[in-house]
């Protein structure tokens, strides 16, 4: 057990997955395979594992992901990490691709692929252009492609291993405001369900449910509610394809008040999938939600800010959701 932040936690999951696989991959561009902790070993993959296995390519965000697709369909293990600004370049790739191939081919072509996709989670200072990559909910509706985004280093590190030994592919959302996250990570290697919730306080008074890069704010209200008397039950979905259902219904029966919190945009944003699971299963339930307006990030921080969902939000809608 040391102290390791979430990109070396990824990176020390796939270094691991690579040592028990000599056929495994790792494609990447402008960002090195590179990571380091106070008191650890630097891990640098190309280094390590050389550039046949190892590959820096062009910038060609379409091309990097229909070559790990390829590699997956030859047998071999891949992943590929794609900065934010090249998401929206390589969705027809998984889209149209990734998720439907097992399918087409009657489940003979297995996909044992990992995407990892980098999102700012609206960051200021990214400006408009870039501060749209939350992209939780584009990858989450596409058929056949399981879509995990973990909020702390233990869990990065525990999906990254399970996502590297799936036969499905996996869309792995890494939201950059965690980059420099740090917590106890053991060091051995070991597997987090892709498919599983995490219940992060217990209550009967309200459930709020969060995910990856939003996280941090839900927890700290959750402090603040708890302060003031109020018994929150807090989850971090973790997995948005699939989605745990049956800990979000056990937990709404038991509050009957459902509030969710996503750093996307609030039309069709995973909480609004969150609430019609909860209202196909529970009746006489209250909901709620809290996510960024259907609007452009503005250039100034402090609207910015302003318009991103904080713990002062969310406490304020909790407050309404149980008054």
């Amino acid at each position: 057990m040391a102290r390791k932040s979430f990109m070396y936690s990824v990176l020390e999951a796939v270094q691991h997955e690579m040592r028990q696989d000599p056929n495994m991959i790792w494609i990447f561009e402008l960002t090195a395979p590179v990571a380091s902790t106070p008191g650890r070993p630097v891990i640098n993959l190309e280094r390590e594992f050389g550039r046949k296995r190892v590959v820096n390519t062009g910038i060609d965000e379409n091309w990097m992901a229909g070559c790990v697709l390829g590699a997956g369909l030859a047998g071999s293990r891949a992943a590929t990490y794609i900065p934010y600004q090249g998401n929206c370049m390589c969705f027809q790739m998984l889209q149209n691709h990734a998720g439907k191939l097992r399918s087409m081919t009657g489940g003979d072509a297995e996909m044992p692929v990992v995407f990892i996709l980098e999102m700012t989670g609206q960051t200021p200072g990214f400006a408009g252009q870039h501060s749209d990559y939350e992209i939780d909910t584009y990858y989450a509706h596409i058929p056949g492609l399981k879509t995990v985004v973990p909020s702390n280093p233990t869990d990065a590190k525990g999906m990254m291993v399970s996502a590297l030994r799936d036969r499905n592919p996996v869309a792995f959302l890494y939201p950059a405001g965690l980059r420099d996250l740090i917590e106890d990570v053991p060091d051995e290697p070991y597997t987090t369900p892709l498919d599983k919730a995490a219940i992060r306080s217990e209550g009967s008074d309200i459930t709020i449910v969060g995910s990856g890069g939003g996280m941090p704010e839900v927890l700290k209200a959750t402090e603040l509610l708890k302060s003031q008397g109020m018994k929150v039950e807090t989850i971090d979905l973790r997995s948005l394809k699939p989605i745990d259902t049956a800990t979000i219904v056990n937990s709404v029966r038991k509050t009957k008040r459902l509030l969710t919190v996503d750093q996307s945009y609030y039309t069709l944003c995973p909480g609004a999938e969150v609430i019609a699971r909860a209202a196909e299963n529970v009746d006489g339930a209250r909901f709620k939600r809290v996510a960024f307006p259907d609007a452009p990030p503005p250039a100034a921080p402090e609207m910015f800010l302003w318009m991103r969902p904080n713990a002062d939000h969310i406490v304020a809608a909790a407050k309404k959701l149980v008054g």
